[in-house]
């Protein structure tokens, strides 16, 4: 088998590991450990995903992505953040050198050692859903191969993630549906009232409380238990 060959077989199994991770977080944390096992170069992975005006770090392999992520929350700059606002790849060979993050490239040696940087931003059509990270010790650590390995891996994920992305919605979809036809029924009981007047009052109690119609559901049901 020739070395393109094993590279393929490489990725399609990696792309098997990830939806079969299933769950967003298993999926993240599966990612991160690929990265590093099918990037040579990369002594570091991390997932982040912009909440707010803040950068989070769900998966890392360990606890280096972190700590770059929270000194980029700190300066609001950095690889990440570009490559998630600007749609694009962005990699240094040295941030002991590097002049596009003035404020970001020093605390990054300082605290974490690293010298080389490859962020990817992980999306499926337009929909951006983070950035995938890689980092090294070693100065111009990433090659071409890695750049291309990168791309193809960082695509898998994408995919991989917004497959359990909807996974998690539709189970949460389930999940609300339930429990609000279980606080129906028990209005329906206690008040004699039809269906549809046990889910005016739900919607009532959610717009009085500013709460979730789910979470009013909840409240009703929980109490129900208590009883």
């Amino acid at each position: 088998m020739t070395g393109d060959q094993e590279l393929a077989e490489q990725l399609a199994e990696v792309a098997r590991e990830l939806l079969a991770a299933g769950e967003v977080d298993a999926t993240l944390q599966r990612m991160v450990e690929l990265a590093v096992q099918t990037v040579d170069a990369a002594d570091h992975a991390g997932v982040s995903l912009v909440v707010g005006q803040h950068v989070e770090t769900p998966a890392q392999n360990d606890g280096v992505p972190q700590a770059i992520d929270e000194l980029q929350n700190e300066v609001d700059e950095g690889p990440c953040l570009d490559a998630i606002r600007e749609h694009a790849v962005f990699e240094t060979g040295d941030f002991a050198m590097e002049s596009r993050w003035p404020s970001f490239s020093p605390g990054v040696v300082e605290r974490t050692g690293v010298r080389s940087a490859l962020s990817m931003r992980l999306y499926c059509d337009e929909d951006t859903l983070g950035a995938l990270n890689l980092y090294a010790r070693a100065q111009d650590a990433f090659t071409e191969e890695d750049h291309s390995v990168s791309a193809i891996f960082a695509a898998h994920a994408a995919v991989a993630l917004r497959a359990a992305q909807h996974q998690r919605q539709l189970a949460e979809a389930i999940e609300t549906r339930d429990i609000i036809g279980q606080a129906k029924g028990i209005i329906m009981a206690h008040r004699g009232v039809d269906d549809a007047t046990a889910f005016e009052i739900l919607r009532d109690g959610s717009s009085r409380m500013h709460s979730k119609l789910r979470e009013v559901a909840r409240r009703v049901v929980e109490h129900q238990r208590e009883q």
